[in-house]
């Protein structure tokens, strides 16, 4: 018995449904699971490969599948049809006014179109329909030539911002970038390479202001004539990247366009949208918002590629905290071409000579700090350090993007705190320690002198030679290290590595300098700057902490003042390197705001630099 599509199917001479066919079709796969489960263990067949089989079998999914039907077309001849009908009712269509009707409806054209294109597709004749009468032969299956005029109308408000820039080329006005987000990138009329002809019926001419103020003052509706580029839009990269330095375009005189550029400051998470130009990026803040424009690394690079070799501030002047210099003004090239590979070149005079990093107080009580000479390098031979660090590479390190990366909540290995000396570093150490100690740790100090009476190795210091010191620090496992009456002490790499594989945060109170060799994913640090509050309240925290008997020794104006310059200076120096920034007036609230901020490193998501992930 045959049936029609339209029917069924045909199964042994039964003609089905699709309601039938469907609970055929559920009948078996009930029969397969049934199956399943009476499979002996003995048939060959992995448990893995039965559960993944089950898993299908027994899927909403598929179960959706069996129910769902294929629709097909009755006939694919339905414009013959229609002509069999119109004959039919043609005899009653003048005495019947229903009749009429429907005459009529049958023959208006694009009932009749609609006939024709339903038949093409049931037949699944998709050929080239035939040339319209209408127009001339010659014209016919000809490609639309490029330079075809086309009307774009878009709607906006007074002052309202298109989000797109444009450039002069061979005389004309061209779309030379159109910003994420913006209303012509969500409306996708324009594309970057479209020509500007006229805006509502008048001529552009070729001044890119003039334009931008024509588009900025229309209200309502806007129509565009242009020419299309038939540009294909680059599919976007996801790039993020954390910016180091502060940006207004309002007071930038090389942006093309400032209302359509991007503000925002040190610390701030961007998302690079696009690329293409070298010179300027569109980028938006991760938290949301439509994109601007943003200098690319290339073109800030350019513009700070001269930096002061000192810093410039007046003997008298307050307004920037720590002055450190009153030379006369210098500047110095960078070479930027190789800024990322290599770090920094160094000026000639400090080239080819290892420096001597001044030790953590941690250290030693009151260690004789060594630093390098301000004006010329030591020509005597030092042990190679692991932290090569001194004031003209601190001072020509440039930074200016960092790429970043978005990363789950998880424990980072180190938590690092920087600080100036006196700060309040140690006390929140301890504290932190003292709070929890199967979550935190800290390394033990290796020493070169003689252990004193009742001192066991690796209580409070681990007592090497010197011998064997000095091998260890030209070999580089030391993060750290300096001098203090003739012995040497130092903090170990390998102590960070056995605080960290004992399953703790490993808190480490080091020099500022040292955070430039931890901040990789071997150590995976949490940076937390500790800030000197203002000279008076620093006064009035050591009177209080030596009347409520904390402090034995009273701070000198000269010792308030050199911690609060130091503060300054490590926070213009190494602030890009900080995660989080807590200025310690209160120990105990301070305190309570590390303990938060590590709690939230367990519970949000963290922004990382992309080299630890890739």
């Amino acid at each position: 018995m045959s049936s029609s599509p339209a029917s069924g199917v045909s199964l042994e001479g039964i003609s089905l449904d699709s309601s039938e066919e469907s609970e055929l079709r559920r009948e078996a796969m009930q029969q397969v699971l049934d199956n399943l489960s009476d499979l002996p263990n003995s048939t060959g067949a992995a448990d893995l490969d039965l559960i993944f089989l089950r898993g299908i079998m027994e899927s909403p999914i598929a179960h959706e599948r069996l129910e769902e039907t294929k629709l097909e077309a009755v006939r694919d001849n339905n414009v013959e049809l229609v002509q069999e009908i119109l004959q039919d009712i043609a005899h009653v269509a003048g005495s019947n006014s229903a009749a009429a009707e429907l005459a009529g409806i049958l023959q208006e054209p694009h009932f009749q179109s609609l006939l024709e294109t339903h038949d093409s597709v049931a037949s699944k004749s998709y050929e080239t329909p035939p040339p319209s009468p209408l127009l001339d032969p010659m014209f016919n299956n000809q490609p639309v030539p490029p330079d075809a005029v086309r009307m774009v109308g878009i709607r906006k408000t007074a002052a309202e911002h298109l989000g797109v820039t444009f450039r002069v080329e061979r005389g004309e006005l061209v779309v030379a970038r159109i910003l994420h987000g913006g209303m012509i990138d969500q409306q996708g009329l324009l594309h970057v390479g479209d020509v500007i002809k006229e805006v509502n019926g008048k001529e552009v001419g070729n001044d890119p202001k003039v334009l931008q103020e024509m588009l900025k003052n229309a209200t309502g509706s806007v129509v565009l004539k242009i020419l299309p580029s038939y540009q294909e839009p680059p599919l976007p990269r996801q790039v993020f990247v954390k910016s180091h330095f502060d940006y207004d375009p309002a007071s930038d005189n090389l942006i093309p366009c400032k209302e359509a550029g991007l503000k925002f400051t040190a610390g701030d998470l961007l998302q690079i949208v696009n690329q293409d130009d070298p010179n300027w990026w569109q980028a938006c803040h991760v938290e949301g918002g439509s994109a601007g424009l943003i200098p690319s690394q290339l073109l800030e690079e350019k513009r700070k590629a001269f930096v002061k070799r000192d810093l410039e501030v007046p003997p008298t002047s307050g307004a920037l905290c720590g002055s450190i210099s009153g030379k006369k003004k210098k500047r110095m090239m960078y070479l930027t071409t190789k800024n990322a590979g290599e770090g920094p070149r160094l000026p000639t005079p400090w080239a080819g000579f290892p420096l001597l990093l001044p030790p953590s107080p941690d250290l030693a009580p009151n260690p004789k700090i060594i630093l390098p000479p301000s004006t010329a390098c030591c020509p005597v031979p030092r042990p190679v350090l692991t932290v090569f660090s001194c004031p003209e590479f601190d001072r020509h390190e440039l930074l200016i993007y960092e790429e970043v990366a978005r990363m789950p909540p998880f424990r980072r290995k180190t938590l690092v705190l920087i600080g100036a000396q006196g700060v309040g570093r140690r006390s929140l150490k301890n504290k932190l320690i003292m709070s929890d100690q199967a979550r935190y740790g800290t390394t033990i100090p290796y020493t070169s002198r003689k252990p004193k009476d009742q001192e066991r190795i690796g209580q409070v210091y681990c007592f090497v030679s010197r011998g064997e010191m000095e091998a260890d620090i030209k070999a580089g496992r030391y993060l750290e290290h300096g001098e203090y009456e003739g012995n040497l002490y130092g903090t170990k790499i390998d102590s960070i590595h056995e605080v960290v594989e004992s399953g703790k945060m490993c808190i480490l109170d080091v020099n500022p300098q040292a955070v430039k060799v931890l901040r990789t994913a071997e150590f995976v640090p949490y940076v937390v700057f500790i800030e000197a509050p203002d000279y008076e309240t620093l006064r009035a925290m050591n009177k209080a902490a030596l009347e409520s008997g904390v402090a034995t020794k009273q701070l000198t104006d000269a010792d308030l003042k050199r911690t609060v310059d130091e503060s300054c200076r490590i926070q213009r120096g190494y602030g890009h390197y900080f995660d989080l920034s807590l200025v310690n007036d209160n120990l105990e609230w301070t305190f309570q705001q590390l303990q938060e901020a590590l709690e939230r490193l367990r519970a949000e998501p963290q922004w990382v630099p992309v080299s630890w992930v890739y």
